[in-house]
């Protein structure tokens, strides 16, 4: 028996082994059988519905196919919505864009306001019949009838517009424009078309027709800085909306599509030929006769003369744009939504960088072939005291010194040897100027030569683009440039450069994209000892009583320790030569000692200087919108020289602050040198003649001309007299300052309208 055992065991296992195969097996052919017969008897029951021939093509197929696509169309719309539907995730979306907002320059002067008016809200009942008609007849005929999106609208001017090969008609509904106007920016792309569509669905379900209107007309943006149709009727024509006429109301509702293109106190005669083709929309939607509208079209409307008042627009919708951020952090439980807003701005310095940029592309412009300039000119706290987007604001909003990206060149360069500096090396540490590449990228300096041996603080100043790039890779180590170009981000993380910087071989010498604010506020780190500051137009913030809301030294970002302050100190000794005797001597202040760097990007597409004072950073871009090339315009020209003008504005009247790290410039000691040996006590700058200057001068030269021909009329009837000769005067010499001047006024006035012209 006991040698039996072995067998008995294996012999049950491999019976239950087999045991549980054949149940498995059974169980598989049980469950196919069934799914079969299963098949089977569904295949028979929907054999009763068996649609064939021309029937199943023209009913079913259509049907089916209409039902995957609908299934997908459904899923992808859910996706589409999604970010659309995140903007109105704050129940309180109806105020965020309902403040208003009156701005004050640093010293408590009114200088405009943006957002909504609240002080006189008018019903949508009491706006004149002929406004509300000829804002639909322009805007939306079919406002009343579709959903949100009119679709037949949309169609229209898909097809106007291919026929006319651009875009010659929108095909916006008031409910989109509406929604674009209190969630999504201006931006002309397919992702804020589609969340304006879902938007314009969602608010067709929240809100009524005439609700919708009413905000339409309450905070769509109508030029000259208002906000609705009632602001815009007070900056035009000195009346509320409720009192205007068939002209005025047709030149309003002309305002929706451009409104500084045809503001009527910037270009009247467009404003006119805008506000007829309203009176023709008006007839041919059926809402007006020709014969109604005869009056209006004989006797076109006349706006108010506001061309003597001049807003710092560009400023004012940055700071507006701030200020939507900040109400953002105020508690929930705040319910104001009327504010005054003390800014950092100074009007002396904002109006003399209009004025240079405007003489510069006035004078240099064509021959540079540069049509676009910005600039931002920032205390060291980071409070921005002028801020110039573009040459006219009338022409292009686009704020081309916060919102355009561009090539920094070499004013990048700046961040890389900071970084240099933190990582050991010295402004004497000496670098081989000699071929290098990283990859297939080889870098080749501006005339297409090396020059050996330099330290940092020579390469520095002749812009040499090779060292960087090798101080990139040693940065690196063994990790390789890649891991030295991620500290020199990091360095400019820290200085307070925002824009993305992506990882590129070329990035050292300025290839990433920066804006012309950031870069410029950037630069304070270096006079500030190392502190890197935050861009900021508000200082202080109150209700409409007057109750403090809010105040930057109290409540805004403070102050951090980018870099140590000997760090800062070393840059800005180096970044002085530049100025001193390196490719930005046009930006030499007399007396101030200085520094920055220049920048030009490839083709001459980008040219930059960024430089500060004791007292001021600033930054200065020319360029043009479309990125064509200019006629090989550098940093050193128009920029330096444009940033050296702007900042002898700034610096009148100031206190001058020593620079740590920069000794007094060799062009101070020079001139004190040459001023003791010619007893000159008149060491002034030579006055910038305005617009406002040149029309003084006029008006002084035909006071004289009338003067002189009383005079002579006086001489016909007076006996004769002898005359001493006349002796020449040097004043008059059209190479000295004030020449110009002496010259078109005469000898005797060349001062008083000096005079004038400077204080103007």
């Amino acid at each position: 028996m006991s040698a039996r055992q072995p067998n008995d065991w294996k012999t049950r296992l491999r019976h239950a082994l087999l045991d549980i195969d054949a149940r498995i097996d059974s169980t598989l052919f049980s469950s196919g059988a069934g799914l079969r017969e299963l098949y089977e008897r569904f295949s028979t029951f929907m054999d009763r519905f068996y649609v064939g021939r021309w029937k199943r093509w023209v009913f079913i197929e259509p049907l089916s196919e209409a039902a995957t696509l609908g299934l997908g169309g459904l899923i992808l719309m859910l996706a589409l919505a999604g970010p659309a539907f995140r903007e109105t995730a704050d129940e309180d979306w109806l105020k965020k864009s309902d403040l208003a907002i009156t701005f004050l320059d640093r010293y408590g002067n009114v200088i405009g306001s943006r957002g909504i008016k609240h002080n006189d809200s008018i019903p949508l009942e009491e706006f004149p019949d002929h406004l509300i008609k000829a804002t639909l007849a322009t805007e939306d005929r079919r406002f009343y009838d579709h959903f949100g999106i009119d679709v037949a609208g949309t169609l229209r001017a898909l097809v106007t517009n291919a026929q006319a090969g651009g875009v010659r008609q929108g095909g916006s509904s008031i409910t989109q424009q509406l929604a674009k106007n209190l969630f999504l920016s201006n931006e002309r792309t397919i992702e804020r078309k589609i969340n304006e569509a879902f938007l314009a669905v969602w608010l067709e379900t929240r809100l009524t027709k005439n609700e919708i209107l009413k905000l339409y007309l309450d905070r769509a943006y109508m030029g000259g800085g208002t906000f609705g149709v009632d602001g815009a009727a007070h900056f035009y024509f000195n009346k509320s909306a409720r009192d205007v006429t068939l002209a005025e109301a047709a030149m309003l509702a002309g305002l929706f599509k451009a409104p500084t293109k045809y503001a009527p106190h910037i270009n009247l005669p467009a404003a006119r030929a805008r506000a007829n083709v309203v009176l023709d929309n008006l007839v041919e939607a059926g809402f007006m006769s020709e014969g109604q509208v005869f009056g209006a079209r004989r006797n076109p409307a006349t706006a108010v003369d506001r061309r003597d008042e001049n807003s710092p627009n560009y400023y004012l919708d940055w700071a507006f744009d701030e200020m939507r951020k900040l109400v953002s952090t105020f508690p929930k439980s705040y319910v104001e939504r009327v504010f005054v807003v003390r800014t950092a701005i100074d009007m002396n310095v904002q109006r003399a960088a209009e004025n240079t940029i405007e003489n510069q592309l006035r004078q240099f412009g064509r021959d540079y072939h540069a049509t676009q300039a910005a600039t931002v000119i920032a205390d060291l706290d980071g409070g921005v005291r002028a801020m110039v987007g573009g040459r006219d604001y009338g022409a292009s909003q686009f704020n081309r010194a916060v919102d355009a990206m561009r090539q920094p060149g070499s004013s990048f360069k700046p961040y890389v040897y900071t970084t240099a500096l933190l990582n050991g090396f010295k402004p004497t540490s000496v670098i081989i100027d000699g071929p290098v590449c990283i990859g297939n990228w080889c870098p080749q300096n501006f005339g297409h030569s090396y020059s050996g041996a330099v330290t940092l603080t020579q390469a520095i100043t002749r812009s040499i683009n090779v060292v960087p790039v090798k101080l990139s890779i040693a940065l690196g180590g063994k990790d390789g440039p890649k891991a030295g170009r991620a500290k020199i981000v990091e360095t400019a993380r820290k200085f307070g450069i925002k824009a993305p910087l992506p990882d590129t071989p070329s990035l050292p010498i300025g290839s990433d994209e920066v804006s012309v604010v950031e870069h410029a506020v950037a630069y304070a780190t270096f006079p500030n000892k190392g502190k890197a500051v935050a861009p900021h137009a508000v200082l202080e913030v109150r209700t409409g009583a007057g109750d403090l809301v809010w105040r930057w030294d109290r409540d805004g970002k403070k102050p951090t320790q980018a870099i140590p302050a000997s760090v800062a100190a070393d840059m800005a000794g180096m970044m002085s030569h530049v100025v001193e005797e390196g490719t930005a001597r046009r930006a030499q202040l007399d007396g101030i000692p200085a520094a920055g760097k220049t920048g030009t990007t490839n083709a001459f597409r980008d040219a930059w200087f960024v430089g500060y004072t004791g007292n001021f950073t600033g930054a200065v871009w020319f360029g043009n919108d479309d990125y064509s090339p200019t006629n090989r315009m550098t940093g050193g020209s128009l920029p330096a020289q444009t940033w050296h003008d702007i900042m002898v504005a700034a610096h009148q009247g100031v206190e001058i602050h020593d620079l740590a790290g920069v000794g007094p410039s060799k062009r101070m000691v020079s001139e004190a040198a040459a001023s003791a040996k010619a007893q000159d006590v008149s060491a002034a700058p030579p006055p910038i003649l305005t617009r406002r200057g040149a029309d003084i001068l006029v008006q002084v030269e035909k006071l004289m001309d009338d003067a002189a021909k009383a005079v002579s009329k006086t001489s016909l009837t007076a006996p004769a007299q002898p005359k001493a000769p006349a002796k020449p005067s040097p004043s008059t010499s059209l190479d000295s300052p004030g020449g110009v001047a002496s010259a078109a006024a005469g000898p005797s006035s060349g001062g008083a309208a000096v005079v004038a012209a400077r204080k103007n």
